[in-house]
């Protein structure tokens, strides 16, 4: 099976993202390319411990929904919610519902209004950046070319889970280094792929 299809737009793609049209906007706009502010960061962060064990595509089929019960993802909004607004979002059907995600996602934000006396979430997210670069051989050609888990992701959710994160093991740290650019991982002749 090939790495790439070519779509009706004449751009190759990563396999993955030249499907439905959730894929391919969020192939095409989004994953892989750096992206910086705590809140959008913040949010990426819940939206990929929210995946787990998921489909990405569910994410992206419910991600207003997620951005509506989350208050825009405002991290100091987030950070006070109790066990009211816990339920609120257990049974908001426009999510995920999930008490494990929902709590580690109040926990993440606490943890992200604590980080700013040390630089914030952005300088801490982003020192990872040189040692992602340097465990990088190149462009994947293939799928089968692109980790899982790398040393990098591992001591990213290491140290994010020493700041107080939770639902950030090495696994959830890759796909969201993947997603924020930190590593761009657009297979060899995908028109996302940069350099």
């Amino acid at each position: 099976m090939s790495e790439l299809v070519v779509g009706e737009d004449g751009l190759a793609r990563c396999r993955w993202g030249a499907g439905v049209a959730e894929y391919r906007d969020y192939h095409d706009r989004e994953w892989g390319r750096p992206l910086h502010g705590e809140r959008e960061l913040f949010e990426l962060m819940t939206l990929e411990a929210f995946q787990s064990g998921l489909a990405w595509i569910t994410i992206l089929r419910k991600r207003a929904g997620f951005r509506a019960a989350f208050d825009g993802f405002d991290p100091d909004v987030v950070a006070r919610y109790g066990e009211r607004e816990t339920a609120r979002l257990l049974a908001d059907a426009g999510i995920v519902r999930n008490r494990a995600k929902v709590a580690a996602t109040i926990k993440n934000a606490q943890a992200t209004v604590a980080l700013r006396q040390d630089g914030g979430l952005d300088e801490l997210l982003w020192s990872f950046a040189d040692a992602a670069a340097a465990e990088r051989s190149g462009r994947p050609a293939t799928f089968a070319d692109v980790p899982a888990v790398t040393a990098t992701s591992k001591a990213m959710a290491k140290e994010l889970k020493r700041r107080g994160f939770a639902f950030v093991g090495p696994t959830v740290a890759y796909a969201f280094m993947q997603s924020m650019g930190v590593v761009d991982d657009h297979v060899a002749g995908c028109h996302c792929a940069s350099g």
